[in-house]
C-alpha cells in the first residue's frame, strides 16, 4: 500500500476580483512535499475586492489542508498584502480584512510550522485560473464545484472550534 505523505503541505492560493470591488472568486491547490496534487479547490464569493478575495482564498484553501492533518504548511501566493501582513511586516488596518487575519492566525495556530511566501503570479498560475474558474462557472450559471484529483463540491472546512463564524466570512 503507497501512503500520502502529508506531514508537510504546499498550499497555491489566488484570489479574483473582476472590478474592485467585482464578482470575486478563490482558488487553491493543495501539494504534498513531494509535489503529488491532493486537492482542488474553488469558491464563487460575489462581489468583493481582491484583496478580500485574497484572504478568503487562502482560508478556503487552508481549511480544505488541514483535513490532511499536516504538521507543516508552505503557503504560496502572489498577493504581497497578504503575505506581508501575515508575515508581520505590514499592519492589517482595513476593518474588512481583520477578521479574516484572525481566521487565519487561529487556523494556522496549532501547526507546527507555518510559513508564508510570496511567489510571481506566474508560479500561481494555476490557483489564479482556478479562481477565475470560479468567477466563470458562476456567471454561466454552472456549479462551482472543484474538479480534478481531490476535489470536491461543498469543500469541507476544518472544524469550527475557534467561534468563528464562518458563514459569514464566505
Amino acid at each position: 500500500m503507497v501512503s500520502t505523505n502529508t506531514a508537510k503541505l504546499i498550499l497555491h492560493t489566488d484570489g479574483a476580483a473582476r472590478g474592485n470591488p467585482g464578482p470575486a472568486g478563490a482558488g487553491g491547490e493543495i501539494r504534498n512535499d513531494d509535489g503529488k496534487l491532493l486537492a482542488e479547490v474553488f469558491e464563487y464569493l460575489g462581489e468583493a475586492t481582491n484583496n478580500v478575495a485574497e484572504y478568503k482564498a487562502l482560508i478556503l484553501t487552508l481549511e480544505r489542508a488541514l483535513l490532511f492533518n499536516p504538521q507543516e504548511i508552505e503557503v504560496r501566493a502572489d498577493s504581497e498584502l497578504l503575505v506581508k501582513q501575515l508575515r508581520g511586516e505590514y499592519k492589517v488596518k482595513n476593518e474588512g480584512l481583520k477578521p479574516l487575519y484572525a481566521r487565519i492566525k487561529v487556523l494556522a495556530a496549532n501547526l507546527k510550522k507555518f510559513e508564508v511566501r510570496h511567489v510571481y503570479r506566474s508560479e500561481n498560475a494555476h490557483a489564479d485560473e482556478l479562481a477565475n474558474m470560479a468567477i466563470d462557472a458562476y456567471q454561466s450559471g454552472e456549479p462551482t464545484f472543484g474538479s480534478g484529483p481531490g476535489s470536491d463540491s461543498g469543500t469541507p472546512r476544518a472544524p469550527d472550534q475557534d467561534g468563528f463564524d464562518q458563514e459569514s466570512l464566505f
